[in-house]
């Protein structure tokens, strides 16, 4: 009965259809840190430290899942490091505080002077949304398990400068203090709500399956950051209300397989992320940048006794944006169908370190 259980839930975790999001948003890695990283038998330390860092530049420009090819599309270079701290109780329990580190910038033409004028650069640097977070894993963790799953339930908050500023340049004397673009802004402005599943199932030694599933909740609906940088709202953006930012869902699915050898373990799978166009709660107006990517996702983990290293290089081959509540009414008042651009990496860069204290 219990490999059943384990087969069933690791099944949900892996076996979803996955199509994918805007890499303008999307998050650290899920699910990382609660158990050994190559063998998944659990450290007999109270402890666990575990850094892992983000990159990626997004330059292609996407309506639907057509590429615009834009040679003015913005483009963004986000950099982020995520410090997680995880305590580890008996039974199964644990707790984890997530604090992210964020240094953003975004090039454009169209947010300064306008279309066919320089490009400038905006930027963003600091402290993002926290993140507290409370794991149980179902079965009682053992050294030689073959499976469990792990349910998480947290919370996360709005400790990121979500109304950040820099200087928009509307001619070479003239330049604006307003809020950044969505893309680079430090939080959401929302308090949030987690869940996660974390699964594995040990086939043999060399291989097993391996699949995280993430959910943020975000009730609020607006944050009151102006998303017109620093211009007069037009009257359909006044109408539409996407003249101020929303405060979205999130979601990212991963699901895949690791080859284990001695200390090195090679990791291959999909990984699903996004941002909804309806939230799960409260209402989803405002602007945002609804939308998923699909991407194939190998890895590389080197794993000492007390030290693990590990990267994971997502490679995007998928994407799509869709329409968002302000689209749809502004569809609705000029009888022309509107979809936003949303702007897309090809890969992202992951590099971790967890420590075993």
């Amino acid at each position: 009965m219990k490999k059943l259980l384990i087969l069933v839930c690791v099944g949900i975790l892996t076996g979803h259809t996955i199509y994918a999001q805007g890499c303008i948003m999307v998050r650290n890695i899920s699910g990382f840190g609660q158990y050994n990283l190559t063998d998944h038998s659990f450290s007999s330390s109270t402890w666990q430290l575990n850094i892992v860092s983000r990159y990626f530049k997004s330059f292609r420009e996407f309506k639907d899942d057509e590429d615009q090819k834009n040679p003015e599309a913005g483009i963004n270079h986000v950099f982020s490091t995520d410090f997680s701290v995880s305590r580890f109780f008996d039974k199964g329990y644990s707790i984890n505080f997530s604090l992210p580190i964020n240094a953003n910038s975004r090039s454009t033409t169209t947010e300064h002077g306008g279309k066919g004028t320089p490009r400038h650069v905006t930027h963003s640097f600091g402290v993002g949304d926290v993140r507290f977070t409370a794991y149980k894993w179902i079965l009682p963790p053992s050294v030689n398990q073959k499976g469990n799953v792990q349910i998480g339930l947290g919370i996360k908050l709005p400790t990121g400068d979500y109304k950040y500023q820099d200087y928009f340049y509307r001619n070479d004397s003239t330049k604006i203090l307003a809020p950044v673009n969505a893309s680079i802004q430090l939080g959401d402005g929302g308090t949030g709500l987690i869940g996660e599943l974390n699964g594995f199932y040990i086939i043999n030694r060399t291989v097993n399956l391996y699949g995280n599933i993430y959910y943020l909740v975000n009730p609020r609906d607006q944050n009151g950051t102006s998303a017109t940088y620093g211009r007069i709202p037009t009257s359909i953006q006044l109408k539409t209300g996407s003249e101020v930012n929303s405060v979205p869902d999130q979601y990212s699915l991963r699901g895949g397989m690791n080859l284990n050898f001695k200390k090195i373990s090679y990791s291959a799978g999909l990984r699903w992320e996004g941002i909804p166009v309806n939230d799960l709660i409260g209402n989803s107006n405002g602007f945002r940048r609804s939308g998923y990517n699909l991407s194939f996702e190998p890895g590389l983990i080197y794993s000492a006794k007390k030290v693990s290293l590990y990267s994971y290089i997502p490679i995007i081959i998928g994407r799509k944006t869709k329409q968002t509540v302000p689209d749809k009414m502004e569809s609705e008042l000029t009888g022309k169908y509107v979809i936003g651009s949303g702007g897309f990496a090809n890969y992202l860069v992951f590099l971790g370190v967890l420590f075993k204290l």
